[in-house]
């Protein structure tokens, strides 16, 4: 009987732990995340609509719209606003490209202390650096297996 009572203390305990543990708001995260996350890319496709009112092509425009974009998000992360937009909508300020940008410039920040070298420049890349890697060998990878099957 002394056997089975410390597994039927470890199953009272996370019963108890499952009551006392608060349960997120699933459908308020998720309606924030949509409208922050959309009002982003409304921003963006603002800001490509400006550039294509100068007279450039959608492609044209392409490029200084993600400049602007990233631009926008260094900007507010060293102003310490796109951490409260973090804090407020979850997701929805991770998912654009904003998010990337503050991904890049808050370690940074954090660790500019550190100094120029060890600190901004080794911290930079911490949370964006495997995104970057394994985005540049996948995309190798893939232009390899097209050609390949092209031959």
């Amino acid at each position: 009987m002394t056997a089975q009572a410390p597994n039927l203390d470890k199953k009272l305990y996370y019963w108890r732990v499952q009551q006392k543990k608060p349960q997120p708001p699933v459908l308020r995260n998720t309606v924030l995340a949509f409208v922050v996350g959309g009002l982003i890319c409304v921003l963006g496709q603002a800001v490509l609509t400006f550039f294509q009112s100068l007279g450039m092509s959608a492609k044209e425009a392409a490029g200084p719209t993600a400049s602007v974009m990233v631009f926008l998000g260094a900007f507010f992360t060293g102003l310490g606003w796109y951490d409260e937009l973090g804090k407020f909508a979850g997701a929805g300020s991770v998912v654009p490209i904003t998010g990337f940008a503050n991904s890049i410039v808050s370690p940074a920040m954090e660790f500019k202390r550190e100094g120029f070298i060890l600190g901004v420049g080794a911290r930079m890349f911490v949370v964006a650096g495997p995104v970057l890697v394994y985005g540049t060998v996948t995309a190798v990878l893939v232009g390899l297996i097209y050609w390949l099957t092209k031959l």
